[in-house]
């Protein structure tokens, strides 16, 4: 700060997620004086709401299912007694309290001034925070607040009967049964989670098929896996009403045939997406206006930078094509912590930023589906490779595949041109698209990837298979 006006800095960080905590750690490393303003909790959604106890639970929810496979397919006479749920939910506590311990700590260490309030544009260079004043920035403003669950017309939340992503995992014990509406990622891993704890799980998705951005054999074998697994899942399908019941719900659902369908659960979850919060930031105070779906657009993407010179945009804030997740939130926050310094940084490539689903199976993706390609007239080859075909693959026993598409530029059909995306269902491959997004990234080639060895047995066998083939060299070539 001014050493003669302590409310004079030269950042000031509006939001402390993802995002925002990311940008503040990055400026303060890079010699800059850094207020950062949250109304609620370091760490914000992803942390306290989101993906870090969701993960929790979905990792307890695996060693339910462990159980269940290892007396059903292994012979090992193993059951699950009963269920402790304060215990369940004070480890998954613990975890998230450590990790906001964590980040609050760095950023002290940093000295990122972090204010608790909250905060509103005044001018393209001054923030309002709430009981602490008005303070102004030298180089720039940075926008990381965030979003919330939308919720459909006429229905509201109440934390037991109808629920959304932010409080699912907070209501009061586990329903004997779930009708969860939205079938993106959020939709089906809290389907996921409640079908491994034993309950009767309905998942409705509007869209003809599951995470409907995603590659349409990822939909598919998605599908298959869950089905198998018990859960009802309804495509193509819609909820026409809804009644509240003294113990859960009553909803109808049309079906793709027309057909009116009751469906009784103990808990709604609305998982239909997520909105940008700007209320109470004031954005006319600074020039500037969200588009009609929420978003605070960049006029200069290169640089996350509003139309407003100095005022910057990152997370959930930003329209696509950046995808709302918190890890490309991290990238934005670094490019535009490096922008107010000075540095050159390069845009963040949003097509090579990795999009996963922790159910069960698992999906994966980076890079361009099938249909996009074609959209876009290019010439491709394509491969899919199923885990089954791999001994670790007949290990695991949930099936699922490896896709991967690339230009076909390569004489006698093979493809060595660009490798456009890679699309993997199945157990653990949250782990396994690392390597897939540094092939996007880099803009391999099959035959740069096809002369990698990948160590067997493992499921990753089967993405140097599917490069192997699109290269001509695949033992299994089909």
């Amino acid at each position: 700060m001014s050493e003669t006006d302590p409310n004079t800095t030269d950042v000031i960080v509006i939001g402390g997620g993802t995002g925002g905590y990311s940008t503040a750690l990055r400026a303060a490393s890079l010699g800059l004086r850094v207020v950062l303003a949250e109304r609620e909790l370091i760490g914000g959604t992803c942390l306290h709401r989101g993906c870090i106890p969701s993960k929790a639970m979905l990792h307890a929810a695996e060693l339910v299912d462990g159980i269940a496979e290892a007396r059903e397919r292994w012979g090992v006479k193993a059951t699950v007694d009963s269920l402790d749920w304060p215990a369940l939910v004070a480890t998954r506590d613990t975890i998230v309290a450590r990790n906001h311990q964590g980040v609050a700590g760095h950023l002290r260490t940093a000295g990122v001034r972090v204010l608790k309030g909250t905060a509103r544009l005044t001018g393209p260079r001054t923030v309002h925070v709430e009981d602490a004043g008005e303070f102004t920035a030298r180089r720039g403003i940075v926008l990381a607040t965030g979003s919330r669950p939308k919720m459909l017309p006429g229905l509201a939340a109440d934390g037991r009967r109808v629920v959304t992503s932010d409080d699912a995992l907070f209501a009061a014990g586990l329903p004997a049964s779930v009708l969860v509406l939205g079938g993106g990622a959020i939709g089906v891993e809290y389907a996921s989670f409640h079908r491994s704890m034993g309950a009767e799980v309905t998942l409705v998705e509007a869209a003809g098929r599951l995470l409907p951005m995603e590659d349409e054999d990822v939909g598919r074998h998605l599908a298959r896996g869950l089905k198998k697994r018990g859960i009802a899942v309804r495509t193509g399908s819609a909820l026409t009403g809804t009644e509240l019941l003294p113990d859960g719900v009553r909803a109808t659902v049309r079906t793709p045939k027309g057909e009116e369908l009751v469906i009784e659960a103990e808990r709604l979850l609305v998982a239909v997406g997520r909105a940008p919060v700007t209320d109470g930031l004031d954005l006319a105070a600074a020039g500037l206006a969200a588009d009609g779906r929420g978003f605070v657009a960049p006029a200069d993407w290169s640089r996350l930078e509003t139309a407003v010179p100095g005022i910057h945009v990152v997370g959930d804030l930003l329209p696509p094509p950046s995808p709302g997740l918190a890890h490309a939130s991290f990238a934005e926050g670094l490019l535009v912590a490096e922008t107010l310094a000075g540095l050159p940084s390069r845009a963040v490539d949003y097509a090579a930023v990795p999009r996963v689903t922790y159910s069960s199976p698992q999906t994966a993706s980076v890079g361009r589906t099938e249909a996009e390609a074609r959209a876009d007239g290019l010439d491709i080859k394509v491969n899919t490779m199923p885990l089954a075909a791999t001994a670790k693959g007949m290990v695991h026993g949930q099936g699922g595949m490896v896709k991967v598409i690339a230009t076909a530029d390569g004489a006698g059909g093979e493809a060595s041109g660009t490798v456009l995306g890679v699309h993997l269902v199945g157990p653990q491959v949250s782990e396994m698209i690392a390597e897939s997004q540094l092939i996007v990234g880099w803009d391999a080639e099959p035959a740069d990837v096809a002369q990698h060895i990948h160590a067997h047995p493992t499921l990753s066998e089967a993405v140097g298979e599917a490069f192997l083939t699109l290269a001509g060299r695949g033992l299994h070539q089909h």
